[in-house]
């Protein structure tokens, strides 16, 4: 259980004035969108949740208009324009918070920042000038000289270290303040040490991982994803009656820009829904002349080329046909056939149903029949 105690007070920064260009967005890798909203927006919130005051965000030059959409809706934080390296950026904001007694420095690009790394910094700083998070060093390491191993480096001794770093307050601004060179530091606890401050360790968390790449960027595709369609067409006469992918002799069809094949419908529907992507109506609008009298073999064919592309393939189709005729019993099979051909699977993952509604509303005067499906997608 989350350790929801209040915490000390402390200022906090978020560094966020790069540009990001390892990680192939079309944006700073900051302002971009991980796991539905903007990487930034991710540590800010927490950091306000956890009482993070005053909070300042450094932000590129330029960047104000991306960063007040990155944190629309948000309360508590202010902005500064960083400098050409990360030390000039953290200095510019360390004047920014004015007054306080401790304080987290952050990189954005480190978005799931839990509370427990910021409990544990702040804690430490009750004895230390600073605290830093880190994570041991798993792997055997080489050093490298023009690509040939010349040596090894004791991974007992070394650690990877995170952010956010915790600091006294007038410890790194006065640092800060000191620190000489034009390259700038790689990060903050460097500073600290320059001047002549102590930096002690505190656990890390594997989800304070940085994100760096284009693949970092990828989001996991869950094993199972599932989606639900829906459809409904009217009956007329002159028309020919196609349900399931499969003609049924009937004195009335299903009425429609396409063959109205509502089975079909439904099933693209939910193949659609299971991964995201709209409905059939984006895929094929009515409008379209194109599609006028169109087999909806076709649509199927589409939906499932689409879960292809997404990186699933379809598990299984539970379809459910609502009337009061035909009888949809002695075509059952003839449709499962034809459905499982159109998604490539086997038969076996096909279910066909039917039921009424008592004769009430549309489908039990006969006026029109409607479709229920269900999709589920794996993953491949």
């Amino acid at each position: 259980m989350q350790d929801t105690r209040p915490l000390p007070s402390f200022a906090a920064i978020v560094v966020a004035a790069g540009q990001g260009l390892r990680a192939g967005q079309p944006l700073p890798k900051q302002f971009a969108p991980w796991r539905g909203k903007p990487v930034v927006r991710h540590s800010v919130e927490t950091l306000l949740v956890a009482g993070a005051s005053p909070l300042i965000v450094a932000i590129p030059e330029n960047g104000e208009e991306a960063a007040h959409q990155a944190l629309a809706g948000l309360d508590g934080y202010d902005l500064v324009i960083g400098g050409k390296t990360r030390q000039q950026s953290v200095a510019r904001a360390l004047d920014a918070v004015g007054m306080a007694e401790r304080v987290l420095i952050h990189d954005a690009a480190r978005p799931d920042l839990p509370r427990e790394v910021i409990a544990r910094l702040l804690a430490a700083l009750s004895g230390h000038s600073g605290a830093i998070p880190v994570l041991p060093v798993v792997d055997s390491l080489s050093i490298d000289t023009d690509g040939v191993m010349t040596g090894s480096a004791e991974r007992e001794s070394l650690r990877r270290v995170q952010t956010p770093q915790a600091f006294r307050f007038d410890d790194i601004f006065a640092a800060h303040a000191a620190w000489q060179g034009d390259a700038g530091a790689g990060d903050d606890a460097q500073v600290l040490r320059a001047a002549g401050g102590a930096v002690v360790h505190v656990p890390g968390d594997e989800r304070l991982a940085k994100l760096t790449y284009a693949e970092d960027f990828m989001t996991e595709l869950p094993a199972v994803r599932t989606g639900m369609g829906f459809d409904v067409h009217r009956l007329a006469e002159g028309e020919e009656l196609w349900l399931g992918g499969v003609r049924i002799e009937h004195d009335r069809g299903l009425a429609g820009h396409s063959d109205a094949d509502v089975a079909l419908h439904a099933i693209v529907d939910a193949l659609l829904g299971a991964i995201a992507d709209g409905d059939i109506g984006s895929h094929f609008p009515p409008s379209d002349p194109q599609w006028k009298g169109a087999s909806s073999d076709r649509f199927v064919r589409h939906a499932a080329s689409l879960v292809h592309d997404a990186g699933y393939r379809v598990g299984n189709i539970d379809l459910t046909i609502i009337c009061e005729a035909p009888k949809i019993g002695p075509h059952r099979d003839a449709m499962r056939r034809r459905i499982a051909e159109l998604l490539a699977v086997d038969i076996g993952a096909i279910s066909v149903k039917a039921t009424t509604t008592e004769r009430l509303g549309f489908t039990g005067r006969g006026e029109g029949i409607a479709a229920q499906a269900i999709a589920t997608v794996l993953s491949n």
